[in-house]
């Protein structure tokens, strides 16, 4: 498994410290945090691959209000929800927000880890298609480069 980024959402203390301790057992780069709040307030400073973002969460930012603000501050990141509550409804509205998947919990470890190995690669994939773009655009237009550079 290649090594990304992950940053993991959930109130539940003892749920998060398990699973950033597995992943970085794993040699993934994980961290924790038990609120929207605290999540939106690393990503506008650090970049990640994939966050495993709990939908339900007592008091201040929901998931779905989280995965709307992680989308708004980094795109490309790719987002599974987590649920202890099987509720089709939220879970579709997540997907409509761009989550990548849901999970119910409890899940199986194996599968939380090829769930996160696909999303991964889909951005993975998304990233080279921007840096190949952005390569074909200096190849064609050389001068844009330095045009922005004046400004």
């Amino acid at each position: 498994m290649h090594t990304f980024r992950i940053l993991v959402v959930d109130d539940e203390t003892d749920f998060l410290e398990t699973i950033v301790n597995r992943l970085n057992k794993r040699k993934l780069d994980a961290k924790g945090v038990t609120s929207g709040e605290a999540a939106i307030d690393v990503l506008k400073e650090e970049l990640y691959d994939v966050v495993l973002l709990d939908i339900k969460m007592p008091g201040g930012m929901d998931g779905i209000e989280t995965l709307r603000e992680i989308k708004r501050i980094q795109p490309l990141v790719e987002v599974l929800l987590l649920t202890g509550h099987a509720s089709v409804e939220t879970s579709i509205e997540g997907m409509k927000q761009g989550a990548f998947d849901y999970l119910l919990k409890p899940m199986k470890f194996e599968d939380l880890l090829t769930k996160m190995a696909q999303a991964f690669e889909k951005k993975a994939t998304h990233d080279k298609k921007i840096r190949d773009a952005k390569i074909q655009e200096l190849i064609r237009y050389p001068s844009r480069v330095f045009e922005q550079e004046k400004k």
